[in-house]
C-alpha cells in the first residue's frame, strides 16, 4: 500500500510540476529536479533509492525507444559524422579527462575507478537536452545532433563503464581491450536491433488490429534490450536501431489506425517517464548527503571533487565541440541548411557544446560502481552534482545564451510554406493518378474527391496569411463546424440518456464525431505566430526553369484584387504574376483570380503580394521558392 501511495503521489507531483512549469514558461525538467531536491528533505517523504536495474531495464529502454520512433532516420543519416564523433569520441574524451581530474584529487583512488566515474558522467541525457532545446527553440540542426548523440552515447558510456569496472583490481588497464569490447558490444547491439526489426516487421504485415499492434510495440524495447544484454552486447544500441527502423518504415508496415494509436501511446509513456525521471533524480539528494556525513573524506575535499568534476564535464565538452568545428560539420553552411564548404558559426557550436545536460542514466550508472569501492559515496555524490549542476547551470542559462547570440529558431512561416508545398505535391500525384483510373461515376464522387484535395491544400496555404486577426475561410469553417459538432454530440448524449439506442451504436457514432473533429484544420494560432516572422528566402527542393528565369521582384504589398473589386466579391490573400504584374486573389478566395489568370495567359509564376511574405509558386511544375 505504501508503494501504491508513493506512486500516486509521484504521478501527481509530475503533473503538477509540468503544469506549473508551463505557466511559468520554464523547462519542466529543471523545475522537477528542484522540487525533488526540496521534497527529499521533508520528513514525511520516504527515502527513494534508484536501483540501477530499475533505471537501466525499466526506464531506459522505453525512453530510448520512444525517442527513436519519433526521430528522423534521414536527418540522423545526414548528420552522421557529428553524431558519431559526439556519441563515441566525446564520451571517451570526457571519461579520460574526468578520470584524470578525479585521480589527482581523491587520494588512493585507482585509475580504473577514476575512469569508471568518467564513463558515468560522460553521456548527456537523451531527454533533457532535446526537451530544453525544443522548449527554447534551438535551430533544428542542433536539436538533431543532440538527439542522435543522446541516442547512442549511453551505449558508449555503459560499455566503457562495464570494461573499467571489470579491470578494478587488475594491474593494468589495456586500451585495446576497451576498444575491442566496445566494437563487439556495438556490433552485437546492431545485430539484435536488426533482428528485432525484421521479426516485428514480419508480424506487422500480418496484424490488422491496432490494439494488438500497439501491444507488440510495447514489448519490442524490453525484448531487444534484454536479449542484447544476455549475449553481452549493447542493449542501448539494440533498442535504438529497432526503434529507428520501425519508426522509419511505419508508414509501410502499419495501418493508419495503428500508427495513430502507437504515436499517442508512446507520447504518453514518454511524457510520464521523462518527467518522473527528473523528479526521482531530485529525490536522491537527502540520502546522498547522509552517506557523505559518514565518509572519512573531509568536506572541503568532497566539495572540491564534486565541483571539479562538474567543471571538467562542462569544459571538456566545450573544448571538444569548439575545437573540432570543421571536423564535425565539414559541409554545413553558416546560415542555412544547404551544402557548402563553410563550417557553422561559432554561436551554433557554442550552444551545441553548452547543451550537455546529464540525466538519470548518469545517476543510475554511478550505483553500478561496486559497493566496496573506496570513496564510493564521494563518487556517487560527484555524479549527482554533475546531473543537478548541468541541469540547473546549463539548462537555466541556455535560453539566455540563445537570445544573446541571436541564434535563429525554426521559422513557422518557413514551416508553413514547406507544409503547403508538400501537400500540393501529394495532391498533384493523387490527381495525376485519378486521371489514369477507369471508373463509372454517375454520383459525382470524383468531383467530391477533387474538392476535398483542394480544400486541404487551401487550408495549408492559408497558414501563410500573415495578417493576424483576419479570419481565413479554413478558420471560419473550423469554428462553425466544431460548434455544430458540439451540438450533434449533445443531442447524441440526450438520446443515449433515454436508453433507446444500443450503447455500442452510440459509442461508434461518438467516435465518428471525435475523428472528424480531430481532423479539422485549426491554423489560426499558427497564422498569428507567422505574423511576427519575416520570411527568409530559401528554396524547397530544386528550382525549375520557370522559377529560375523569374526572380522575385521588390514590389510593395498589394492592397486589393482589382477583379474582386469590380465583381463586388471578397478576397483572402493576394498573388502577383511575375510575367505581367497582374494582381489576383488566391485559391482560398471565392473567385480564384490568380489561378484563372494562369489558365487564361499561361504565365507560370506568381509571387505572394502579402506583407512580410517572400515566396514564389510555379503553376506548371508545382514548386515553391
Amino acid at each position: 500500500m505504501d508503494v501504491a501511495v508513493f506512486l500516486i503521489a509521484l504521478a501527481l507531483g509530475v503533473l503538477g510540476g509540468v503544469i506549473v512549469a508551463r505557466r511559468l514558461g520554464a523547462p519542466a525538467p529543471l523545475l522537477l529536479v528542484v522540487v525533488g531536491v526540496a521534497a527529499s528533505f521533508l520528513p514525511f517523504v520516504p527515502q527513494v533509492h534508484l536501483e540501477p536495474e530499475v533505471v537501466l531495464l525499466g526506464l531506459l529502454p522505453p525512453l530510448l525507444y520512444a525517442a527513436a520512433l519519433s526521430s528522423s532516420l534521414v536527418d540522423l543519416t545526414t548528420f552522421r559524422r557529428p553524431i558519431v564523433l559526439q556519441s563515441v569520441g566525446l564520451v571517451i574524451f570526457t571519461a579520460a579527462g574526468v578520470g584524470w581530474v578525479v585521480h589527482a584529487l581523491v587520494p588512493g583512488i585507482s585509475w580504473p575507478v577514476a575512469l569508471a566515474l568518467g564513463a558515468v558522467v560522460a553521456p548527456p541525457d537523451a531527454v533533457a537536452a532535446t526537451a530544453i532545446g525544443r522548449h527554447i527553440g534551438l535551430p533544428r540542426k542542433i536539436v538533431t545532433v543532440l538527439e542522435g548523440e543522446s541516442l547512442f552515447n549511453d551505449a558508449t558510456a555503459l560499455v566503457l563503464l562495464r570494461t573499467t569496472i571489470a579491470t578494478i583490481g587488475a594491474a593494468t588497464l589495456h586500451p585495446w581491450a576497451v576498444g575491442l569490447d566496445f566494437v563487439v558490444a556495438a556490433a552485437g547491439g546492431v545485430a539484435v536491433g536488426l533482428a528485432a526489426y525484421w521479426v516485428t516487421a514480419w508480424l506487422r504485415r500480418r496484424i490488422t488490429e491496432p490494439v494488438v499492434d500497439v501491444a507488440l510495440s510495447l514489448v519490442v524495447p524490453f525484448a531487444s534490450y534484454v536479449l542484447a544484454e544476455e549475449i553481452h552486447a549493447s542493449g542501448v544500441v539494440a533498442v535504438v536501431v529497432a526503434g529507428l527502423l520501425l519508426g522509419h518504415r511505419s508508414p509501410i508496415l502499419q495501418t493508419a489506425q495503428s500508427r495513430i494509436a502507437e504515436r499517442v501511446n508512446w507520447r504518453t509513456i514518454a511524457f510520464v517517464l521523462e518527467n518522473a525521471v527528473f523528479l526521482l533524480i531530485g529525490l536522491q539528494a537527502e540520502w546522498l548527503v547522509q552517506d557523505l556525513a559518514d565518509s572519512g573524506v573531509g568536506a572541503g575535499r568532497i566539495v572540491a571533487v564534486c565541483l571539479a568534476t562538474l567543471a571538467a564535464v562542462i569544459v571538456l565538452r566545450l573544448v571538444w565541440v569548439l575545437g573540432s568545428r570543421w571536423v564535425l560539420f565539414p559541409h554545413v553552411h553558416a546560415h542555412d541548411d544547404h551544402p557548402s564548404h563553410q563550417a557553422p558559426p561559432w554561436s551554433f557550436m557554442f550552444l551545441l557544446g553548452w547543451a550537455g545536460m546529464r540525466g538519470v542514466v548518469t545517476l543510475a550508472a554511478a550505483f553500478v560502481i561496486p559497493a566496496d569501492t573506496p570513496h564510493r559515496e564521494v563518487l556517487v555524490m560527484a555524479a549527482f552534482t554533475v546531473v543537478a549542476g548541468t541541469l540547473l547551470v546549463q539548462g537555466l542559462s541556455l535560453p539566455w545564451f540563445a537570445r544573446r547570440l541571436r541564434v535563429p529558431s525554426p521559422d513557422p512561416l518557413d514551416d508553413a510554406l514547406a507544409r503547403a508545398t508538400l501537400l500540393q505535391q501529394a495532391s498533384k500525384a493523387a490527381v495525376d493518378e485519378l486521371e489514369t483510373l477507369e471508373y463509372d461515376d454517375p454520383a459525382g464522387v470524383v468531383d467530391l474527391i477533387r474538392q476535398g484535395l483542394d480544400q486541404r491544400n487551401f487550408a495549408a496555404w492559408e497558414r501563410l496569411g500573415t495578417q493576424a486577426g483576419q479570419e481565413s475561410p479554413a478558420a471560419l469553417y473550423y469554428r462553425i463546424r466544431t460548434h455544430l459538432l458540439d451540438v450533434e454530440r449533445r443531442r447524441i448524449l440526450e438520446i443515449r440518456g433515454a436508453g433507446q439506442v444500443p450503447a455500442d451504436v452510440v459509442a461508434d457514432v461518438l467516435a465518428m464525431l471525435d475523428l472528424e473533429e480531430s481532423m479539422l484544420d485549426n491554423a489560426e494560432q499558427e497564422r498569428d505566430e507567422t505574423a511576427v516572422y519575416a520570411a527568409r528566402r530559401w528554396q524547397i527542393g530544386e528550382l525549375c526553369d520557370d522559377l529560375t528565369g523569374r526572380p522575385a521582384v521588390a514590389e510593395p504589398p498589394a492592397t486589393a484584387c482589382p477583379s474582386c473589386v469590380a465583381e463586388g466579391t471578397r478576397w483572402v490573400s493576394l498573388r502577383r504574376c511575375l510575367e505581367c504584374g497582374y494582381v489576383g486573389c488566391c485559391d482560398s478566395s471565392p473567385r480564384r483570380h490568380a489561378t484563372e489568370h494562369f489558365h487564361d495567359t499561361q504565365h507560370p509564376v506568381i509571387q505572394s503580394a502579402e506583407p512580410a511574405e517572400d515566396w514564389r509558386w510555379c503553376y506548371v511544375h508545382h514548386l515553391t521558392a
